[in-house]
């Protein structure tokens, strides 16, 4: 299901994730002839220690890159910063061939907002699912967008 919501010639579309399956997701993006794959996941309650370890998310990088195959450009970007313990933690990207992995990951609430972004298909609940036990999460929530 796909829902669209219109205001001053302004398309809000955003996939119900929740009720397509992946084959779906992957069949209306070819369909459609979408330029870009987009997938938002949130995770709450991540494993404290595993969102604090640098080599931990390089890590993580490289095995979602792999599952989802995306050619990785360039090594990923891993910084730790924040102005206040409120945003305090690590940030990463990572390039990718067909566009581009993002992330932030929150000390202060252990949870971890990751974006992923591709010009080529993929699986948004296998990635979404690698996430949030990559990372030990309690729970996740992702959403799905295609980008036309």
């Amino acid at each position: 299901m796909v829902s669209k919501i219109m205001t001053n010639n302004v398309v809000a579309s955003n996939v119900m994730a929740e009720t397509l399956s992946d084959a779906e997701i992957v069949a209306q993006f070819k369909q459609r002839g979408c330029w870009g794959l987009y997938t938002s996941v949130d995770l709450k309650g991540c494993d404290p220690a595993s969102i604090r370890d640098a080599e931990k998310i390089h890590r993580f990088i490289i095995e979602l890159c792999d599952l989802i195959e995306m050619k990785r450009f360039g090594e990923p970007q891993i910084i730790h910063f924040g102005p206040c313990e409120r945003v305090a933690g690590f940030s990463m990207t990572q390039l990718i061939e067909t566009s581009l992995v993002s992330g932030h990951f929150a000390n202060e609430t252990d949870a971890a907002y990751l974006d992923i972004f591709s010009c080529k298909e993929y699986e948004p609940s296998k990635a979404a699912e690698f996430c949030k036990s990559f990372f030990g999460a309690e729970s996740a929530t992702y959403q799905v967008l295609f980008r036309d």
